[in-house]
């Protein structure tokens, strides 16, 4: 893509992995970002971020939580508070201009509003749906969770599935590929045009003027 907008943006690939307890949101207990940019019409690495986090007491892991994610109350219960992870990550963001990319990323968003008092410039950065991309790039697929999208593009499903940063790195795969056949194809040539096919606005964006990006990873 030779878009100067977009090649002058870093994409912060993230996921969480999270607690449902019954009757509220999610409470995050993992997170993970992938900082990348694009140079020379691949994405680089330029930095990454991985923390657990500690739930509130009033919620703990379960059995079905450490079989599908692999966490477990012991990993967690020395881990900082989510306010104080979320809080370090937003310190790493020192060089927009920044677009947060996710799969099913209405779910990252949840989260990300919920967290935004520690995070106002991660709260307020628009966020790029690899499933609307998908969708967009592969109409007629059937189904678009990540594992079927890793099958479609014969990406190896990676050990520590449903742990953040592996979810991370594969998600980064798929994005890529995603990027590859839709600027081929002509859907997107532009930052612009992608926000328009795949862009979620954040859902509680901080109050006052809009992020100062003060200062990557």
């Amino acid at each position: 893509m030779s878009d100067p907008r977009f090649a002058g943006t870093t994409l912060l690939v993230i996921d969480f992995e999270g607690l449902t307890p019954a009757g509220r949101p999610a409470e995050p207990v993992e997170v993970a970002v992938l900082a990348l940019r694009p140079v020379d019409g691949r994405l680089a690495e330029v930095g990454r971020f991985e923390e657990l986090m500690r739930p509130p007491a009033d919620v703990r892991v379960t059995a079905r939580d450490v079989q599908l994610k692999g966490i477990t109350q012991q990993m967690v219960s020395s881990a900082a508070l989510a306010a104080e992870v979320m809080a370090r990550l937003e310190a790493r963001l020192t060089a927009p201009p920044y677009r947060l990319v996710a799969h099913h990323a209405s779910t990252e968003a949840g989260i990300i509003a919920r967290q935004a008092e520690y995070c106002p410039v991660l709260a307020a950065t628009p966020l790029l749906d690899t499933l609307r991309l998908a969708k967009a790039v592969v109409p007629g697929l059937g189904s678009y969770g990540l594992d079927s999208l890793l099958g479609y593009y014969g990406i190896a499903k990676p050990a520590g599935r449903h742990r953040a940063m592996p979810d991370v790195e594969v998600t980064a795969q798929v994005l890529a590929r995603l990027l590859e056949e839709g600027c081929a194809s002509g859907r997107w040539r532009t930052l612009l045009e992608l926000d328009a096919a795949a862009s979620l606005q954040p859902k509680r964006p901080p109050s006052g003027t809009e992020a100062e990006q003060s200062a990557l990873f």
